[in-house]
């Protein structure tokens, strides 16, 4: 019995996830599958130039690893062009590195745009404060704390992160 594959980090998912060769119908083209843990190989060694062993520590995966993932990825687009094959990026064992979700860098933020939960009023930990006065008061829901007016001077309020 084969050993489980380990999950690779990839930092980056990919805006575009297809590519079709042009004047070939989509009803008589043949597709080659890119994994984006291959993508991501592409990506670091090809694109970005990395070596091989820093790419691999990268994606928490081992040097002879990354060396198999970038033969495979090489040999679909190498047959997607050459063929006139269109390329579907999808799947893989793969989670996003850094803390959150989203594109770029490992840098998805969480949930919203400040990094934290959906619903940060009333029982939530966000707050606004007064860059005047220090005045802290807890966000209410549905109102951005610019639009809110501080109690004790009338400035507006910022967010506290």
């Amino acid at each position: 019995m084969p050993r489980k594959q380990k999950v690779r980090k990839v930092g980056f998912s990919p805006q575009t996830t297809y590519f079709k060769p042009r004047g070939i119908p989509l009803s008589s083209l043949q597709e080659v599958n890119l994994n984006l843990d291959e993508l991501e190989a592409l990506r670091l060694v090809d694109l970005s130039g990395q070596e091989q062993i820093t790419a691999a520590k990268q994606m928490d995966i081992s040097q002879s690893t990354l060396q198999r993932i970038l033969v495979k990825a090489h040999k679909k687009v190498a047959q997607a062009l050459v063929c006139g094959f269109a390329i579907k990026i999808k799947g893989g064992e793969v989670i996003m590195a850094g803390f959150g979700r989203g594109r770029g860098q490992g840098q998805g933020g969480g949930r919203g745009r400040m990094g934290g939960s959906f619903a940060a009023g009333p029982g939530g930990t966000c707050l606004c404060t007064n860059p005047d006065c220090q005045h802290e008061m807890a966000h209410q829901a549905g109102v951005p704390c610019y639009q809110a007016k501080c109690p004790k001077c009338g400035s507006p309020m910022v967010r506290k992160r």
